[in-house]
């Protein structure tokens, strides 16, 4: 009986320990189970880390990459707004160009009125000119005075040894007689109704030749014209009515010219007897004007 007992208190202690094993063993196995299970979510964690950690490094780069293309955009929308600024500047430049293009055609346009204008009357003077010189030569060319019309300005040269002593200024009796026969036939056509409103001025010119200085022979010649001047106009001076000494007298006007206008012969030399001479010519109204505007005018034209 005691050793029944004892055998089978033996059996339970077996029992134990095998059920004992037997837990342990299922406990290492769920431990491991438990390791394995952690260690496997420990690399998926770390994969994940690293698959977010790559994302995150993608995410940066594309950050980056939309910053870049961001500042891109911007440098470009300024680029464009400069350029768009440009663009409108340019345009009020074109604007203001082409308002002074029409500014420019309009006052080309009325130059060119006024030039017309300007032209009608400058070729009516010459045409009163050329009326004037023919009259003139007409009017001389059977004449005994020895005289020639100069055919472009309608200038008289007056041979001064006909009206003067050599090297003075008091006229000659010969003179005298030769004004006296001269100017009443010139001043017949210069003061007509028919030219006197177109005429501005008479002037009478001494020339002397190249002997001597200057200063004397400026003295000599004007006062070889003055001589002219003052025998036409006096009051005692009968070849000419009071009315024509009046009226000659408005436009009249003397210059000395000294030997600066020589008269020159074929071969290129002084001719010292045609220089000493005296000449008369005329002047039109506003001739000299209209040639200065015309040349003002040509001038703008082509700076236009």
């Amino acid at each position: 009986m005691r050793w029944q007992r004892a055998h089978k208190k033996d059996e339970e202690i077996t029992y134990w320990l095998s059920y004992s094993d037997m837990m342990a063993g299922l406990l290492l196995c769920f431990v491991l189970i438990i390791a394995f299970t952690m260690l496997r979510s420990k690399v998926q964690y770390d994969e994940k880390q690293n698959e977010l950690a790559g994302k995150e490094r993608e995410l940066i780069i594309q950050s980056e990459e939309l910053e870049n293309e961001r500042l891109t955009i911007e440098e470009q929308g300024a680029k464009l707004n400069a350029q768009e600024l440009k663009l409108s500047e340019q345009e009020g430049e074109l604007l203001a160009q082409q308002r002074k293009l029409e500014e420019q055609s309009q006052l080309l346009k009325e130059l060119e009125k006024l030039m017309g204008e300007q032209q009608a009357k400058l070729d009516n003077i010459i045409g009163i000119r050329s009326e004037l010189i023919e009259a003139l030569r007409s009017e001389f060319e059977n004449s005994s005075l020895s005289i020639a019309v100069d055919e472009k300005t309608g200038a008289i040269s007056m041979d001064s040894n006909i009206l003067f002593e050599y090297n003075r200024a008091t006229l000659k009796s010969g003179g005298k007689d030769f004004l006296g026969e001269f100017m009443p036939r010139y001043l017949k056509i210069l003061l007509s109704p028919k030219y006197s409103k177109y005429v501005s001025e008479i002037v009478i010119e001494g020339h002397t030749d190249t002997d001597g200085d200057y200063l004397s022979n400026l003295e000599l010649s004007q006062q070889r014209a003055y001589s002219v001047a003052d025998y036409c106009t006096r009051k005692n001076s009968d070849f000419l009515t009071d009315r024509e000494k009046e009226e000659l007298e408005k436009v009249l006007s003397t210059v000395g010219k000294s030997f600066s206008e020589p008269v020159y012969k074929a071969d290129g030399s002084v001719d010292a007897a045609a220089s000493r001479r005296v000449e008369i010519l005329f002047r039109l109204r506003d001739e000299e004007m209209i040639r200065e505007m015309m040349e003002i005018l040509n001038e703008t034209s082509v700076n236009q």
